[in-house]
């Protein structure tokens, strides 16, 4: 499949994972991006994903990432195309609110992300950048089978003693090669074994 031109890329509903639910950023959704863009200054966050700037360029893929069953907004994805010019390469940012980090809602949402670009996008390679002191970053691309490329030095960043920025990349067969299947969803009333009695029982 060939990769669709910038200016036909649009969000497309529906891009649903266990967890989260990726869909378009809408004007409402600014009081929130912008709370968690404070939120994550105030803490001094290195190389901090900027929510509500990211979603004004207007050049990306864009989505809201909200949770998939009570809709709560919890971060955002902005998505690059043809990185370095590159056809078939991508990149992309993603932010999680501070009150939502830690629940797997950036793993799911990044998953699902790589899914549409890969399979229905028809794009082959996946290349993102991230400070070398962002450690919970770093081990989670790791986990979801990104590779390190190479560590890039910038003489002009001082983020914490941070010089350098890390490239790490994935490629569509890689994905596909190291993707899960997903864990049933189960209710929450739903019985996790038999009583010791079950076999006794059955036929009463």
């Amino acid at each position: 499949m060939s990769t669709q031109p910038l200016d036909r890329v649009v969000p497309v509903p529906g891009l649903t994972g266990g967890k989260v639910r990726l869909r378009a950023v809408t004007p409402a959704d600014r009081r929130t991006l912008t709370g968690f863009d404070r939120e994550s200054a105030a803490r001094g966050a290195i190389g901090r994903y900027q929510h509500w700037a990211a979603h004004r360029s207007g050049d990306n893929l864009q989505f809201a990432i909200e949770t998939r069953y009570s809709g709560l907004l919890v971060g955002s994805i902005s998505v690059i195309l043809d990185v370095d010019g590159r056809v078939g390469r991508f990149s992309y940012g993603v932010g999680i609110g501070d009150s939502y980090r830690r629940c797997g809602y950036a793993a799911d949402a990044i998953t699902v992300l790589l899914s549409h670009m890969f399979f229905e996008r028809g794009y082959r390679k996946c290349v993102v950048g991230i400070y070398g002191g962002n450690v919970p970053s770093l081990s989670l691309h790791g986990v979801l089978g990104f590779r390190e490329e190479r560590r890039i030095r910038d003489t002009e960043l001082h983020l914490g003693g941070v010089k350098y920025l890390v490239r790490m990349a994935i490629t569509a067969p890689e994905f596909a090669a190291y993707r899960r299947p997903p864990e049933p969803q189960r209710g929450r009333h739903a019985r996790t074994r038999r009583g010791r009695h079950w076999l006794n029982d059955k036929s009463a």
